[in-house]
C-alpha cells in the first residue's frame, strides 16, 4: 500500500468515526447543560466552593465568575510549582523559576498548554497530576461554559439571564469530559501509553553511558489533553513519545479525541436554539474548512522534490516512521485547526507551504472546529459577520437566529475578531525590532520570522504547539507569551459574553420572505469565504514575509 492510499484511509476512518459520535454526543451534551437536576458529587462540590447552581447570572455576573475562577487556578499553579522542591514525588526537580512557573500558570488556564520546558527534566508527579492535568479539566470546560452561555443568548429572548458558570463548569467536567477521558485512558492503556507513578531510571546501554526515563500518569494526561484540546505533553516530544503514543491506532484515536467535542457542539448548539439546521450548517463550515486544509497539507508533504523525496515517499523530515507522512499531516492540521497544540511531528521541519498551512489554520481563529467551546463561540461570531455583510449587500437590517444584528451587537463582534490579531502582530513587531529577542532564533531569514510567528500565533490563539525552533525560555518569551495566552483567552470571552447578554435580552424578530437563509448551502459558502478574506486580509503581509517566501523560494 503506498503511503498517499495509507493516508487516505486513515482520513476516511476518522471521518467515519466523528460521523458516529456526532449526534449522540452532541444530544447528550445538549441534555447536560439544559437539565435542571443535579447529582450528589455535584451537590458536594457545589457546596465545598458555596455556590448557588439554581442562580441565574447575567453576564457582567457570569464574566465575573469566569476571571475569578481562572485567576485563582493562575495563582494555585503557581504557587504549586515555586513550591515544587519541597513537594512529594517531585522526582528531585527544584521549584520552577518565576518566570517559567508564570508562563506555564498562565498557559495552561488559558487552555493553550504552551511549554517551554522538558516535561520529564521539569515537573514532578504532583505538578503534573495535581496542577496541569486538573487544569486540562478546568479550562477546557470553562471554555465549553462560554460557548453555551453564547448558545443560550440566541436561544432566550426578553432576559438578560444566561445560566449559572458554576453549574456550567461542574456538568461540563463531571458529566462530559470525566466519563469520557476514564474510557479514553484505558483505550490509550491498551495500546502501550504508561500509567504509573514510577521515579526516574536508567535503561540500557548506549555510547558514553545509560539514558535516563520517566514513569508517570502518562495515558490519564494525554486523553484529557487530546479531549480537551489542551495540547501539553508529559514528555517534550509531546505525542511523538512512544510512551504517550505509541501505535498508529493510538494516533488515530487522539486526533478523534481532538476533533470530536469541537465538532459535535455544533449539534448542541442546534438541539439548544430549536434548529438542527443551523448546527447543520455550522457543520459544514467547520469541515469544510478543515476537509480542505488537511488536503492541502498531505499535498504540500507527499510533493516529490528529489531523489530523498522519492525514497522515503514523501517530506518525512521531523517525522515519526511509525505514523507516516499521511498520519503526521492530518495530525498537524487537526491540532492547528484546534487550540490543542499537541504534536506528533516537528512543525519546523515542514515544508514551507506546510508550515504556512499551519499558522493560517491558528491564525483563522481556530474555529474549524477549533477548541472545545471556543470553536463553537467563535464560529458563531463569525457567522454574525458574515449576516453582517450579507445584510450591507441586500441593504436589509441583518438578522441571525431571529435576533437582529445592530450596533452593539456587530460593535462586540468586531472587537472580539481584531483582539487577536493585534496581539500577535503586535508581540512579533516587538520581538523582531528589540535586540535581544531575535537571539533565541536557531534560523535567519523566512524561517526564522516564522518561528516568532508561530510562537505568538499560538500562544495569542491559546494554541501552545511550537515550531521548536525558538528557544523560548527566556525572560523576554515567558513573560510576553504568557501576556499573549491570557489576553488572547479572556479578553475574547468579555467581548462574546456581552454579546451573548444582548442578544438575550432582544425579542424574537419573525421570519420572512427576505430574511437571509443561514441554514442553506449559500450562506455555508459566504461564511467560508468571509473566514478566509478576513483572515487573509489580516495577516498576509506576515505570512507572505515568512512560510510563503520560503516555499516560494525552496
Amino acid at each position: 500500500m503506498s503511503p498517499v492510499t495509507a493516508g487516505v484511509l486513515q482520513l476516511l476512518a476518522l471521518i467515519a468515526a466523528l460521523a458516529l459520535a456526532y449526534r449522540p454526543l452532541g444530544d447528550y451534551m445538549a441534555r447536560v447543560y439544559s437539565s435542571e437536576k443535579h447529582y450528589k458529587p455535584e451537590k458536594w462540590i457545589y457546596k465545598a466552593i458555596g455556590a448557588n447552581p439554581a442562580a441565574e447570572m447575567r453576564w457582567p455576573a457570569y464574566l465575573r465568575a469566569v476571571l475569578a475562577f481562572s485567576a485563582v487556578s493562575v495563582l494555585f499553579l503557581y504557587a504549586l510549582q515555586r513550591a515544587q522542591g519541597i513537594l512529594p514525588g517531585s522526582l528531585g526537580f527544584q521549584a520552577i523559576d518565576p518566570d517559567q512557573a508564570f508562563n506555564t500558570a498562565a498557559s495552561f488556564v488559558a487552555n493553550t498548554n504552551w511549554q517551554s520546558y522538558y516535561g520529564e527534566q521539569a515537573m514532578g508527579h504532583v505538578v503534573q497530576t495535581g496542577g496541569l492535568a486538573v487544569q486540562n479539566f478546568v479550562s477546557a470546560a470553562v471554555g465549553m461554559a462560554v460557548a453555551v452561555a453564547l448558545v443560550r443568548g440566541f436561544a432566550r429572548s426578553r432576559t438578560g439571564e444566561l445560566g449559572n458558570f458554576w453549574a456550567d463548569l461542574v456538568r461540563g467536567t463531571v458529566r462530559i469530559l470525566l466519563p469520557i477521558a476514564v474510557v479514553g485512558a484505558i483505550i490509550l492503556v491498551a495500546c502501550g501509553a504508561i500509567q504509573n507513578f514510577a521515579g526516574i531510571h536508567e535503561v540500557g546501554q548506549f555510547t558514553g553511558g545509560t539514558q535516563q526515563w520517566n514513569g508517570g500518569a502518562v495515558a490519564s494526561q494525554e486523553v484529557i489533553k487530546e479531549l480537551g484540546t489542551n495540547g501539553g505533553g508529559y514528555f517534550n516530544a509531546n505525542s511523538a513519545h512512544p510512551f504517550e503514543n505509541p501505535t498508529p491506532f493510538s494516533n488515530l484515536f487522539e486526533i478523534f479525541l481532538i476533533l470530536v467535542i469541537p465538532f459535535a457542539m455544533t449539534r448542541t448548539f442546534g438541539r439548544m436554539v430549536g434548529n438542527l439546521r443551523q448546527g447543520y450548517a455550522i457543520l459544514a463550515t467547520m469541515a469544510t474548512i478543515w476537509l480542505g486544509f488537511t488536503a492541502l497539507m498531505m499535498w504540500t508533504e507527499f510533493a516529490h522534490h528529489g531523489p530523498a523525496f522519492d525514497v522515503a515517499g514523501g517530506a518525512m523530515e521531523g517525522k515519526e516512521t511509525r505514523f507516516g507522512v499521511g498520519a503526521s499531516a492530518i495530525f498537524s492540521v487537526a491540532t492547528t485547526l484546534t487550540s490543542t497544540g499537541a504534536v506528533n511531528s516537528f512543525h519546523s521541519s515542514y515544508t514551507g507551504l506546510g508550515g504556512g498551512i499551519q499558522l493560517l489554520g491558528m491564525q483563522l481563529g481556530e474555529i474549524a472546529p477549533g477548541g472545545v467551546g471556543s470553536g463553537l463561540y467563535g464560529m458563531l461570531i463569525m457567522a454574525i459577520i458574515a449576516v453582517f455583510i450579507a445584510g450591507l449587500m441586500v441593504g436589509r437590517t441583518p438578522e441571525y437566529l431571529g435576533k437582529k444584528i445592530g450596533t452593539r451587537e456587530i460593535k462586540l463582534a468586531a472587537c472580539y475578531i481584531l483582539i487577536t490579531p493585534a496581539l500577535v502582530l503586535c508581540f512579533t513587531a516587538a520581538a523582531m525590532a528589540l535586540p535581544t529577542p531575535p537571539h533565541s532564533m536557531l534560523n535567519s531569514g523566512a524561517h526564522g520570522f516564522s518561528e516568532v510567528l508561530y510562537a505568538y500565533t499560538s500562544g495569542a490563539n491559546n494554541n501552545g504547539s511550537a515550531f521548536a525552533g525558538l528557544n523560548a525560555d527566556t525572560q523576554w518569551y515567558n513573560s510576553t507569551i504568557g501576556i499573549a495566552m491570557l489576553l488572547g483567552r479572556f479578553l475574547p470571552m468579555v467581548f462574546v459574553l456581552a454579546l451573548a447578554g444582548s442578544l438575550a435580552e432582544q425579542k424574537p424578530v419573525p421570519e420572512t420572505a427576505g430574511t437571509l437563509r443561514t441554514d442553506k448551502p449559500l450562506y455555508t459558502g459566504l461564511l467560508v469565504g468571509t473566514i478566509l478574506i478576513i483572515t487573509g486580509l489580516t495577516y498576509f503581509p506576515a505570512l507572505a514575509l515568512g512560510p510563503l517566501a520560503e516555499g516560494l523560494a525552496s
